[in-house]
C-alpha cells in the first residue's frame, strides 16, 4: 500500500512537537510536499528523517475524531470555572469532536490532575506556572490577564481591608491561589490572614463564592471581577494576574490541545474575552514557557 500522507497536524502528534514548529523544521530540510496550499507528509520520510527520534505514528482517531492512543490523557480540562476557560471550551466543543470536557479543581487540585494524567491541561495563573512537573517539561497556553479582589454589593459603604475580619467572608481553600493575594494584602496592611479567615466560609469557586454574597451568607468574597459583575456587585481590586492553561510539553501536538491552541488564537474567543469585565485578551494563544 501506499503510504499514508499526513497532515500539518498528524506531524506535530509523530514528532512531539506543537503544529507551528513543523514549519520550522520545514526549513530545516523536513521532507513535504504540496497538496493545493497545504503540506502533505510521508510518515515513511518523517520517520526517517527524525532519526528515530519520533514517535511511531499520529495517535489513530476513533469515529468521532477523540483519541484513542493507549495512555494519552483523557479529554478533560481541569480549572475553577474561569470564564475565559468557559468560553475557550463553548467554542471548541461547537465545532464538534473532539469534544472536551471540565473538571471542577482548584490551582493546585488542577496540577496534581496535570502531574497523574488524569487531564490533558490545567488552569493556572501568574506565579504558579510551573516549568516542569516532576522533572517533565510544561508548556502554557496564555489566555488573558484578569483581575481579583473582593466583592461585595453595591449598596454597602465601600470596602476596607481594616474591616474584613468583622465581616463574614466567602473566601477559597489556601491550595486556590487566588488565596495568596488575599493573604498577602492582608499581611501588608499589618491583619493577620488567619484572623480573618477565623469564620471564613472556604468555598471551592469564584462561582460559589458570589453566590454567598448575593444570598446573603456572606458580605464580601474572594473573586474574579469578572464573577462579580455577572452578579452586579462591587469590586475591590487586589491583583492583576496572567491566566491560561499548562500542558505537558510532550502532548503539545495533541490534536485536542492544538483545538484548544486554535480557538484561543481565534478572532471569537478574543472579542468574547475581550468584553468581560477584568480581562484583557492580548496575545490569546500563545505558548509560553516558564522557568
Amino acid at each position: 500500500m501506499a503510504d499514508t500522507l499526513l497532515t500539518t497536524a498528524e506531524v506535530a502528534v509523530v514528532l512531539r512537537v506543537h503544529p507551528k514548529h513543523v514549519y520550522r523544521l520545514l526549513r530545516k530540510g523536513l521532507p513535504a510536499r504540496r497538496v493545493g496550499s497545504e503540506w502533505r507528509f510521508s510518515r515513511e520520510d518523517v520517520l526517517a528523517w527524525s532519526g528515530g527520534k519520533a514517535a511511531a505514528g499520529p495517535r489513530p482517531s476513533r469515529a468521532d475524531g477523540a483519541s484513542a492512543l493507549a495512555g494519552a490523557p483523557p479529554a478533560l480540562v481541569a480549572a475553577n470555572g474561569d470564564l475565559a476557560v468557559l468560553a475557550l471550551l463553548r467554542l471548541c466543543n461547537a465545532l464538534g469532536p473532539p469534544l472536551l470536557g471540565l473538571v471542577q479543581a482548584d490551582l493546585r487540585a488542577s496540577a496534581g490532575l496535570l502531574r497523574a494524567g488524569e487531564v490533558l491541561a490545567a488552569g493556572a495563573h501568574a506565579g504558579d506556572f510551573p516549568g516542569h512537573l516532576d522533572g517533565e517539561r510544561v508548556a502554557r497556553l496564555h489566555l488573558v490577564e484578569r483581575e481579583v479582589g473582593l466583592v461585595y454589593p453595591r449598596r454597602a459603604a465601600p470596602l476596607r481591608l481594616r474591616d474584613l475580619p468583622a465581616l463574614r467572608l466567602a473566601s477559597r481553600p489556601e491550595s486556590a491561589g487566588v488565596r495568596g493575594h488575599l493573604d498577602a494584602a492582608l499581611r501588608a496592611a499589618g491583619l493577620s490572614p488567619a484572623r480573618a479567615h477565623r469564620k471564613a466560609l472556604e468555598l471551592p469557586s469564584h462561582l460559589e463564592v458570589v453566590a454567598a454574597v448575593v444570598s446573603g451568607r456572606a458580605d464580601v468574597g474572594l473573586a474574579s471581577r469578572a464573577w462579580g459583575e455577572r452578579f452586579n456587585l462591587s469590586f475591590h481590586p487586589l491583583a492583576t494576574e496572567a491566566y491560561g492553561l499548562i500542558v505537558k510539553a510532550r502532548d503539545l501536538g495533541d490534536p485536542r490541545f492544538v483545538r484548544l491552541c486554535e480557538a484561543a488564537q481565534g478572532r471569537a474567543f478574543r472579542a468574547e474575552a475581550d468584553v468581560i469585565a477584568g480581562y484583557d485578551a492580548t496575545g490569546a494563544g500563545d505558548i509560553r514557557y516558564d522557568a
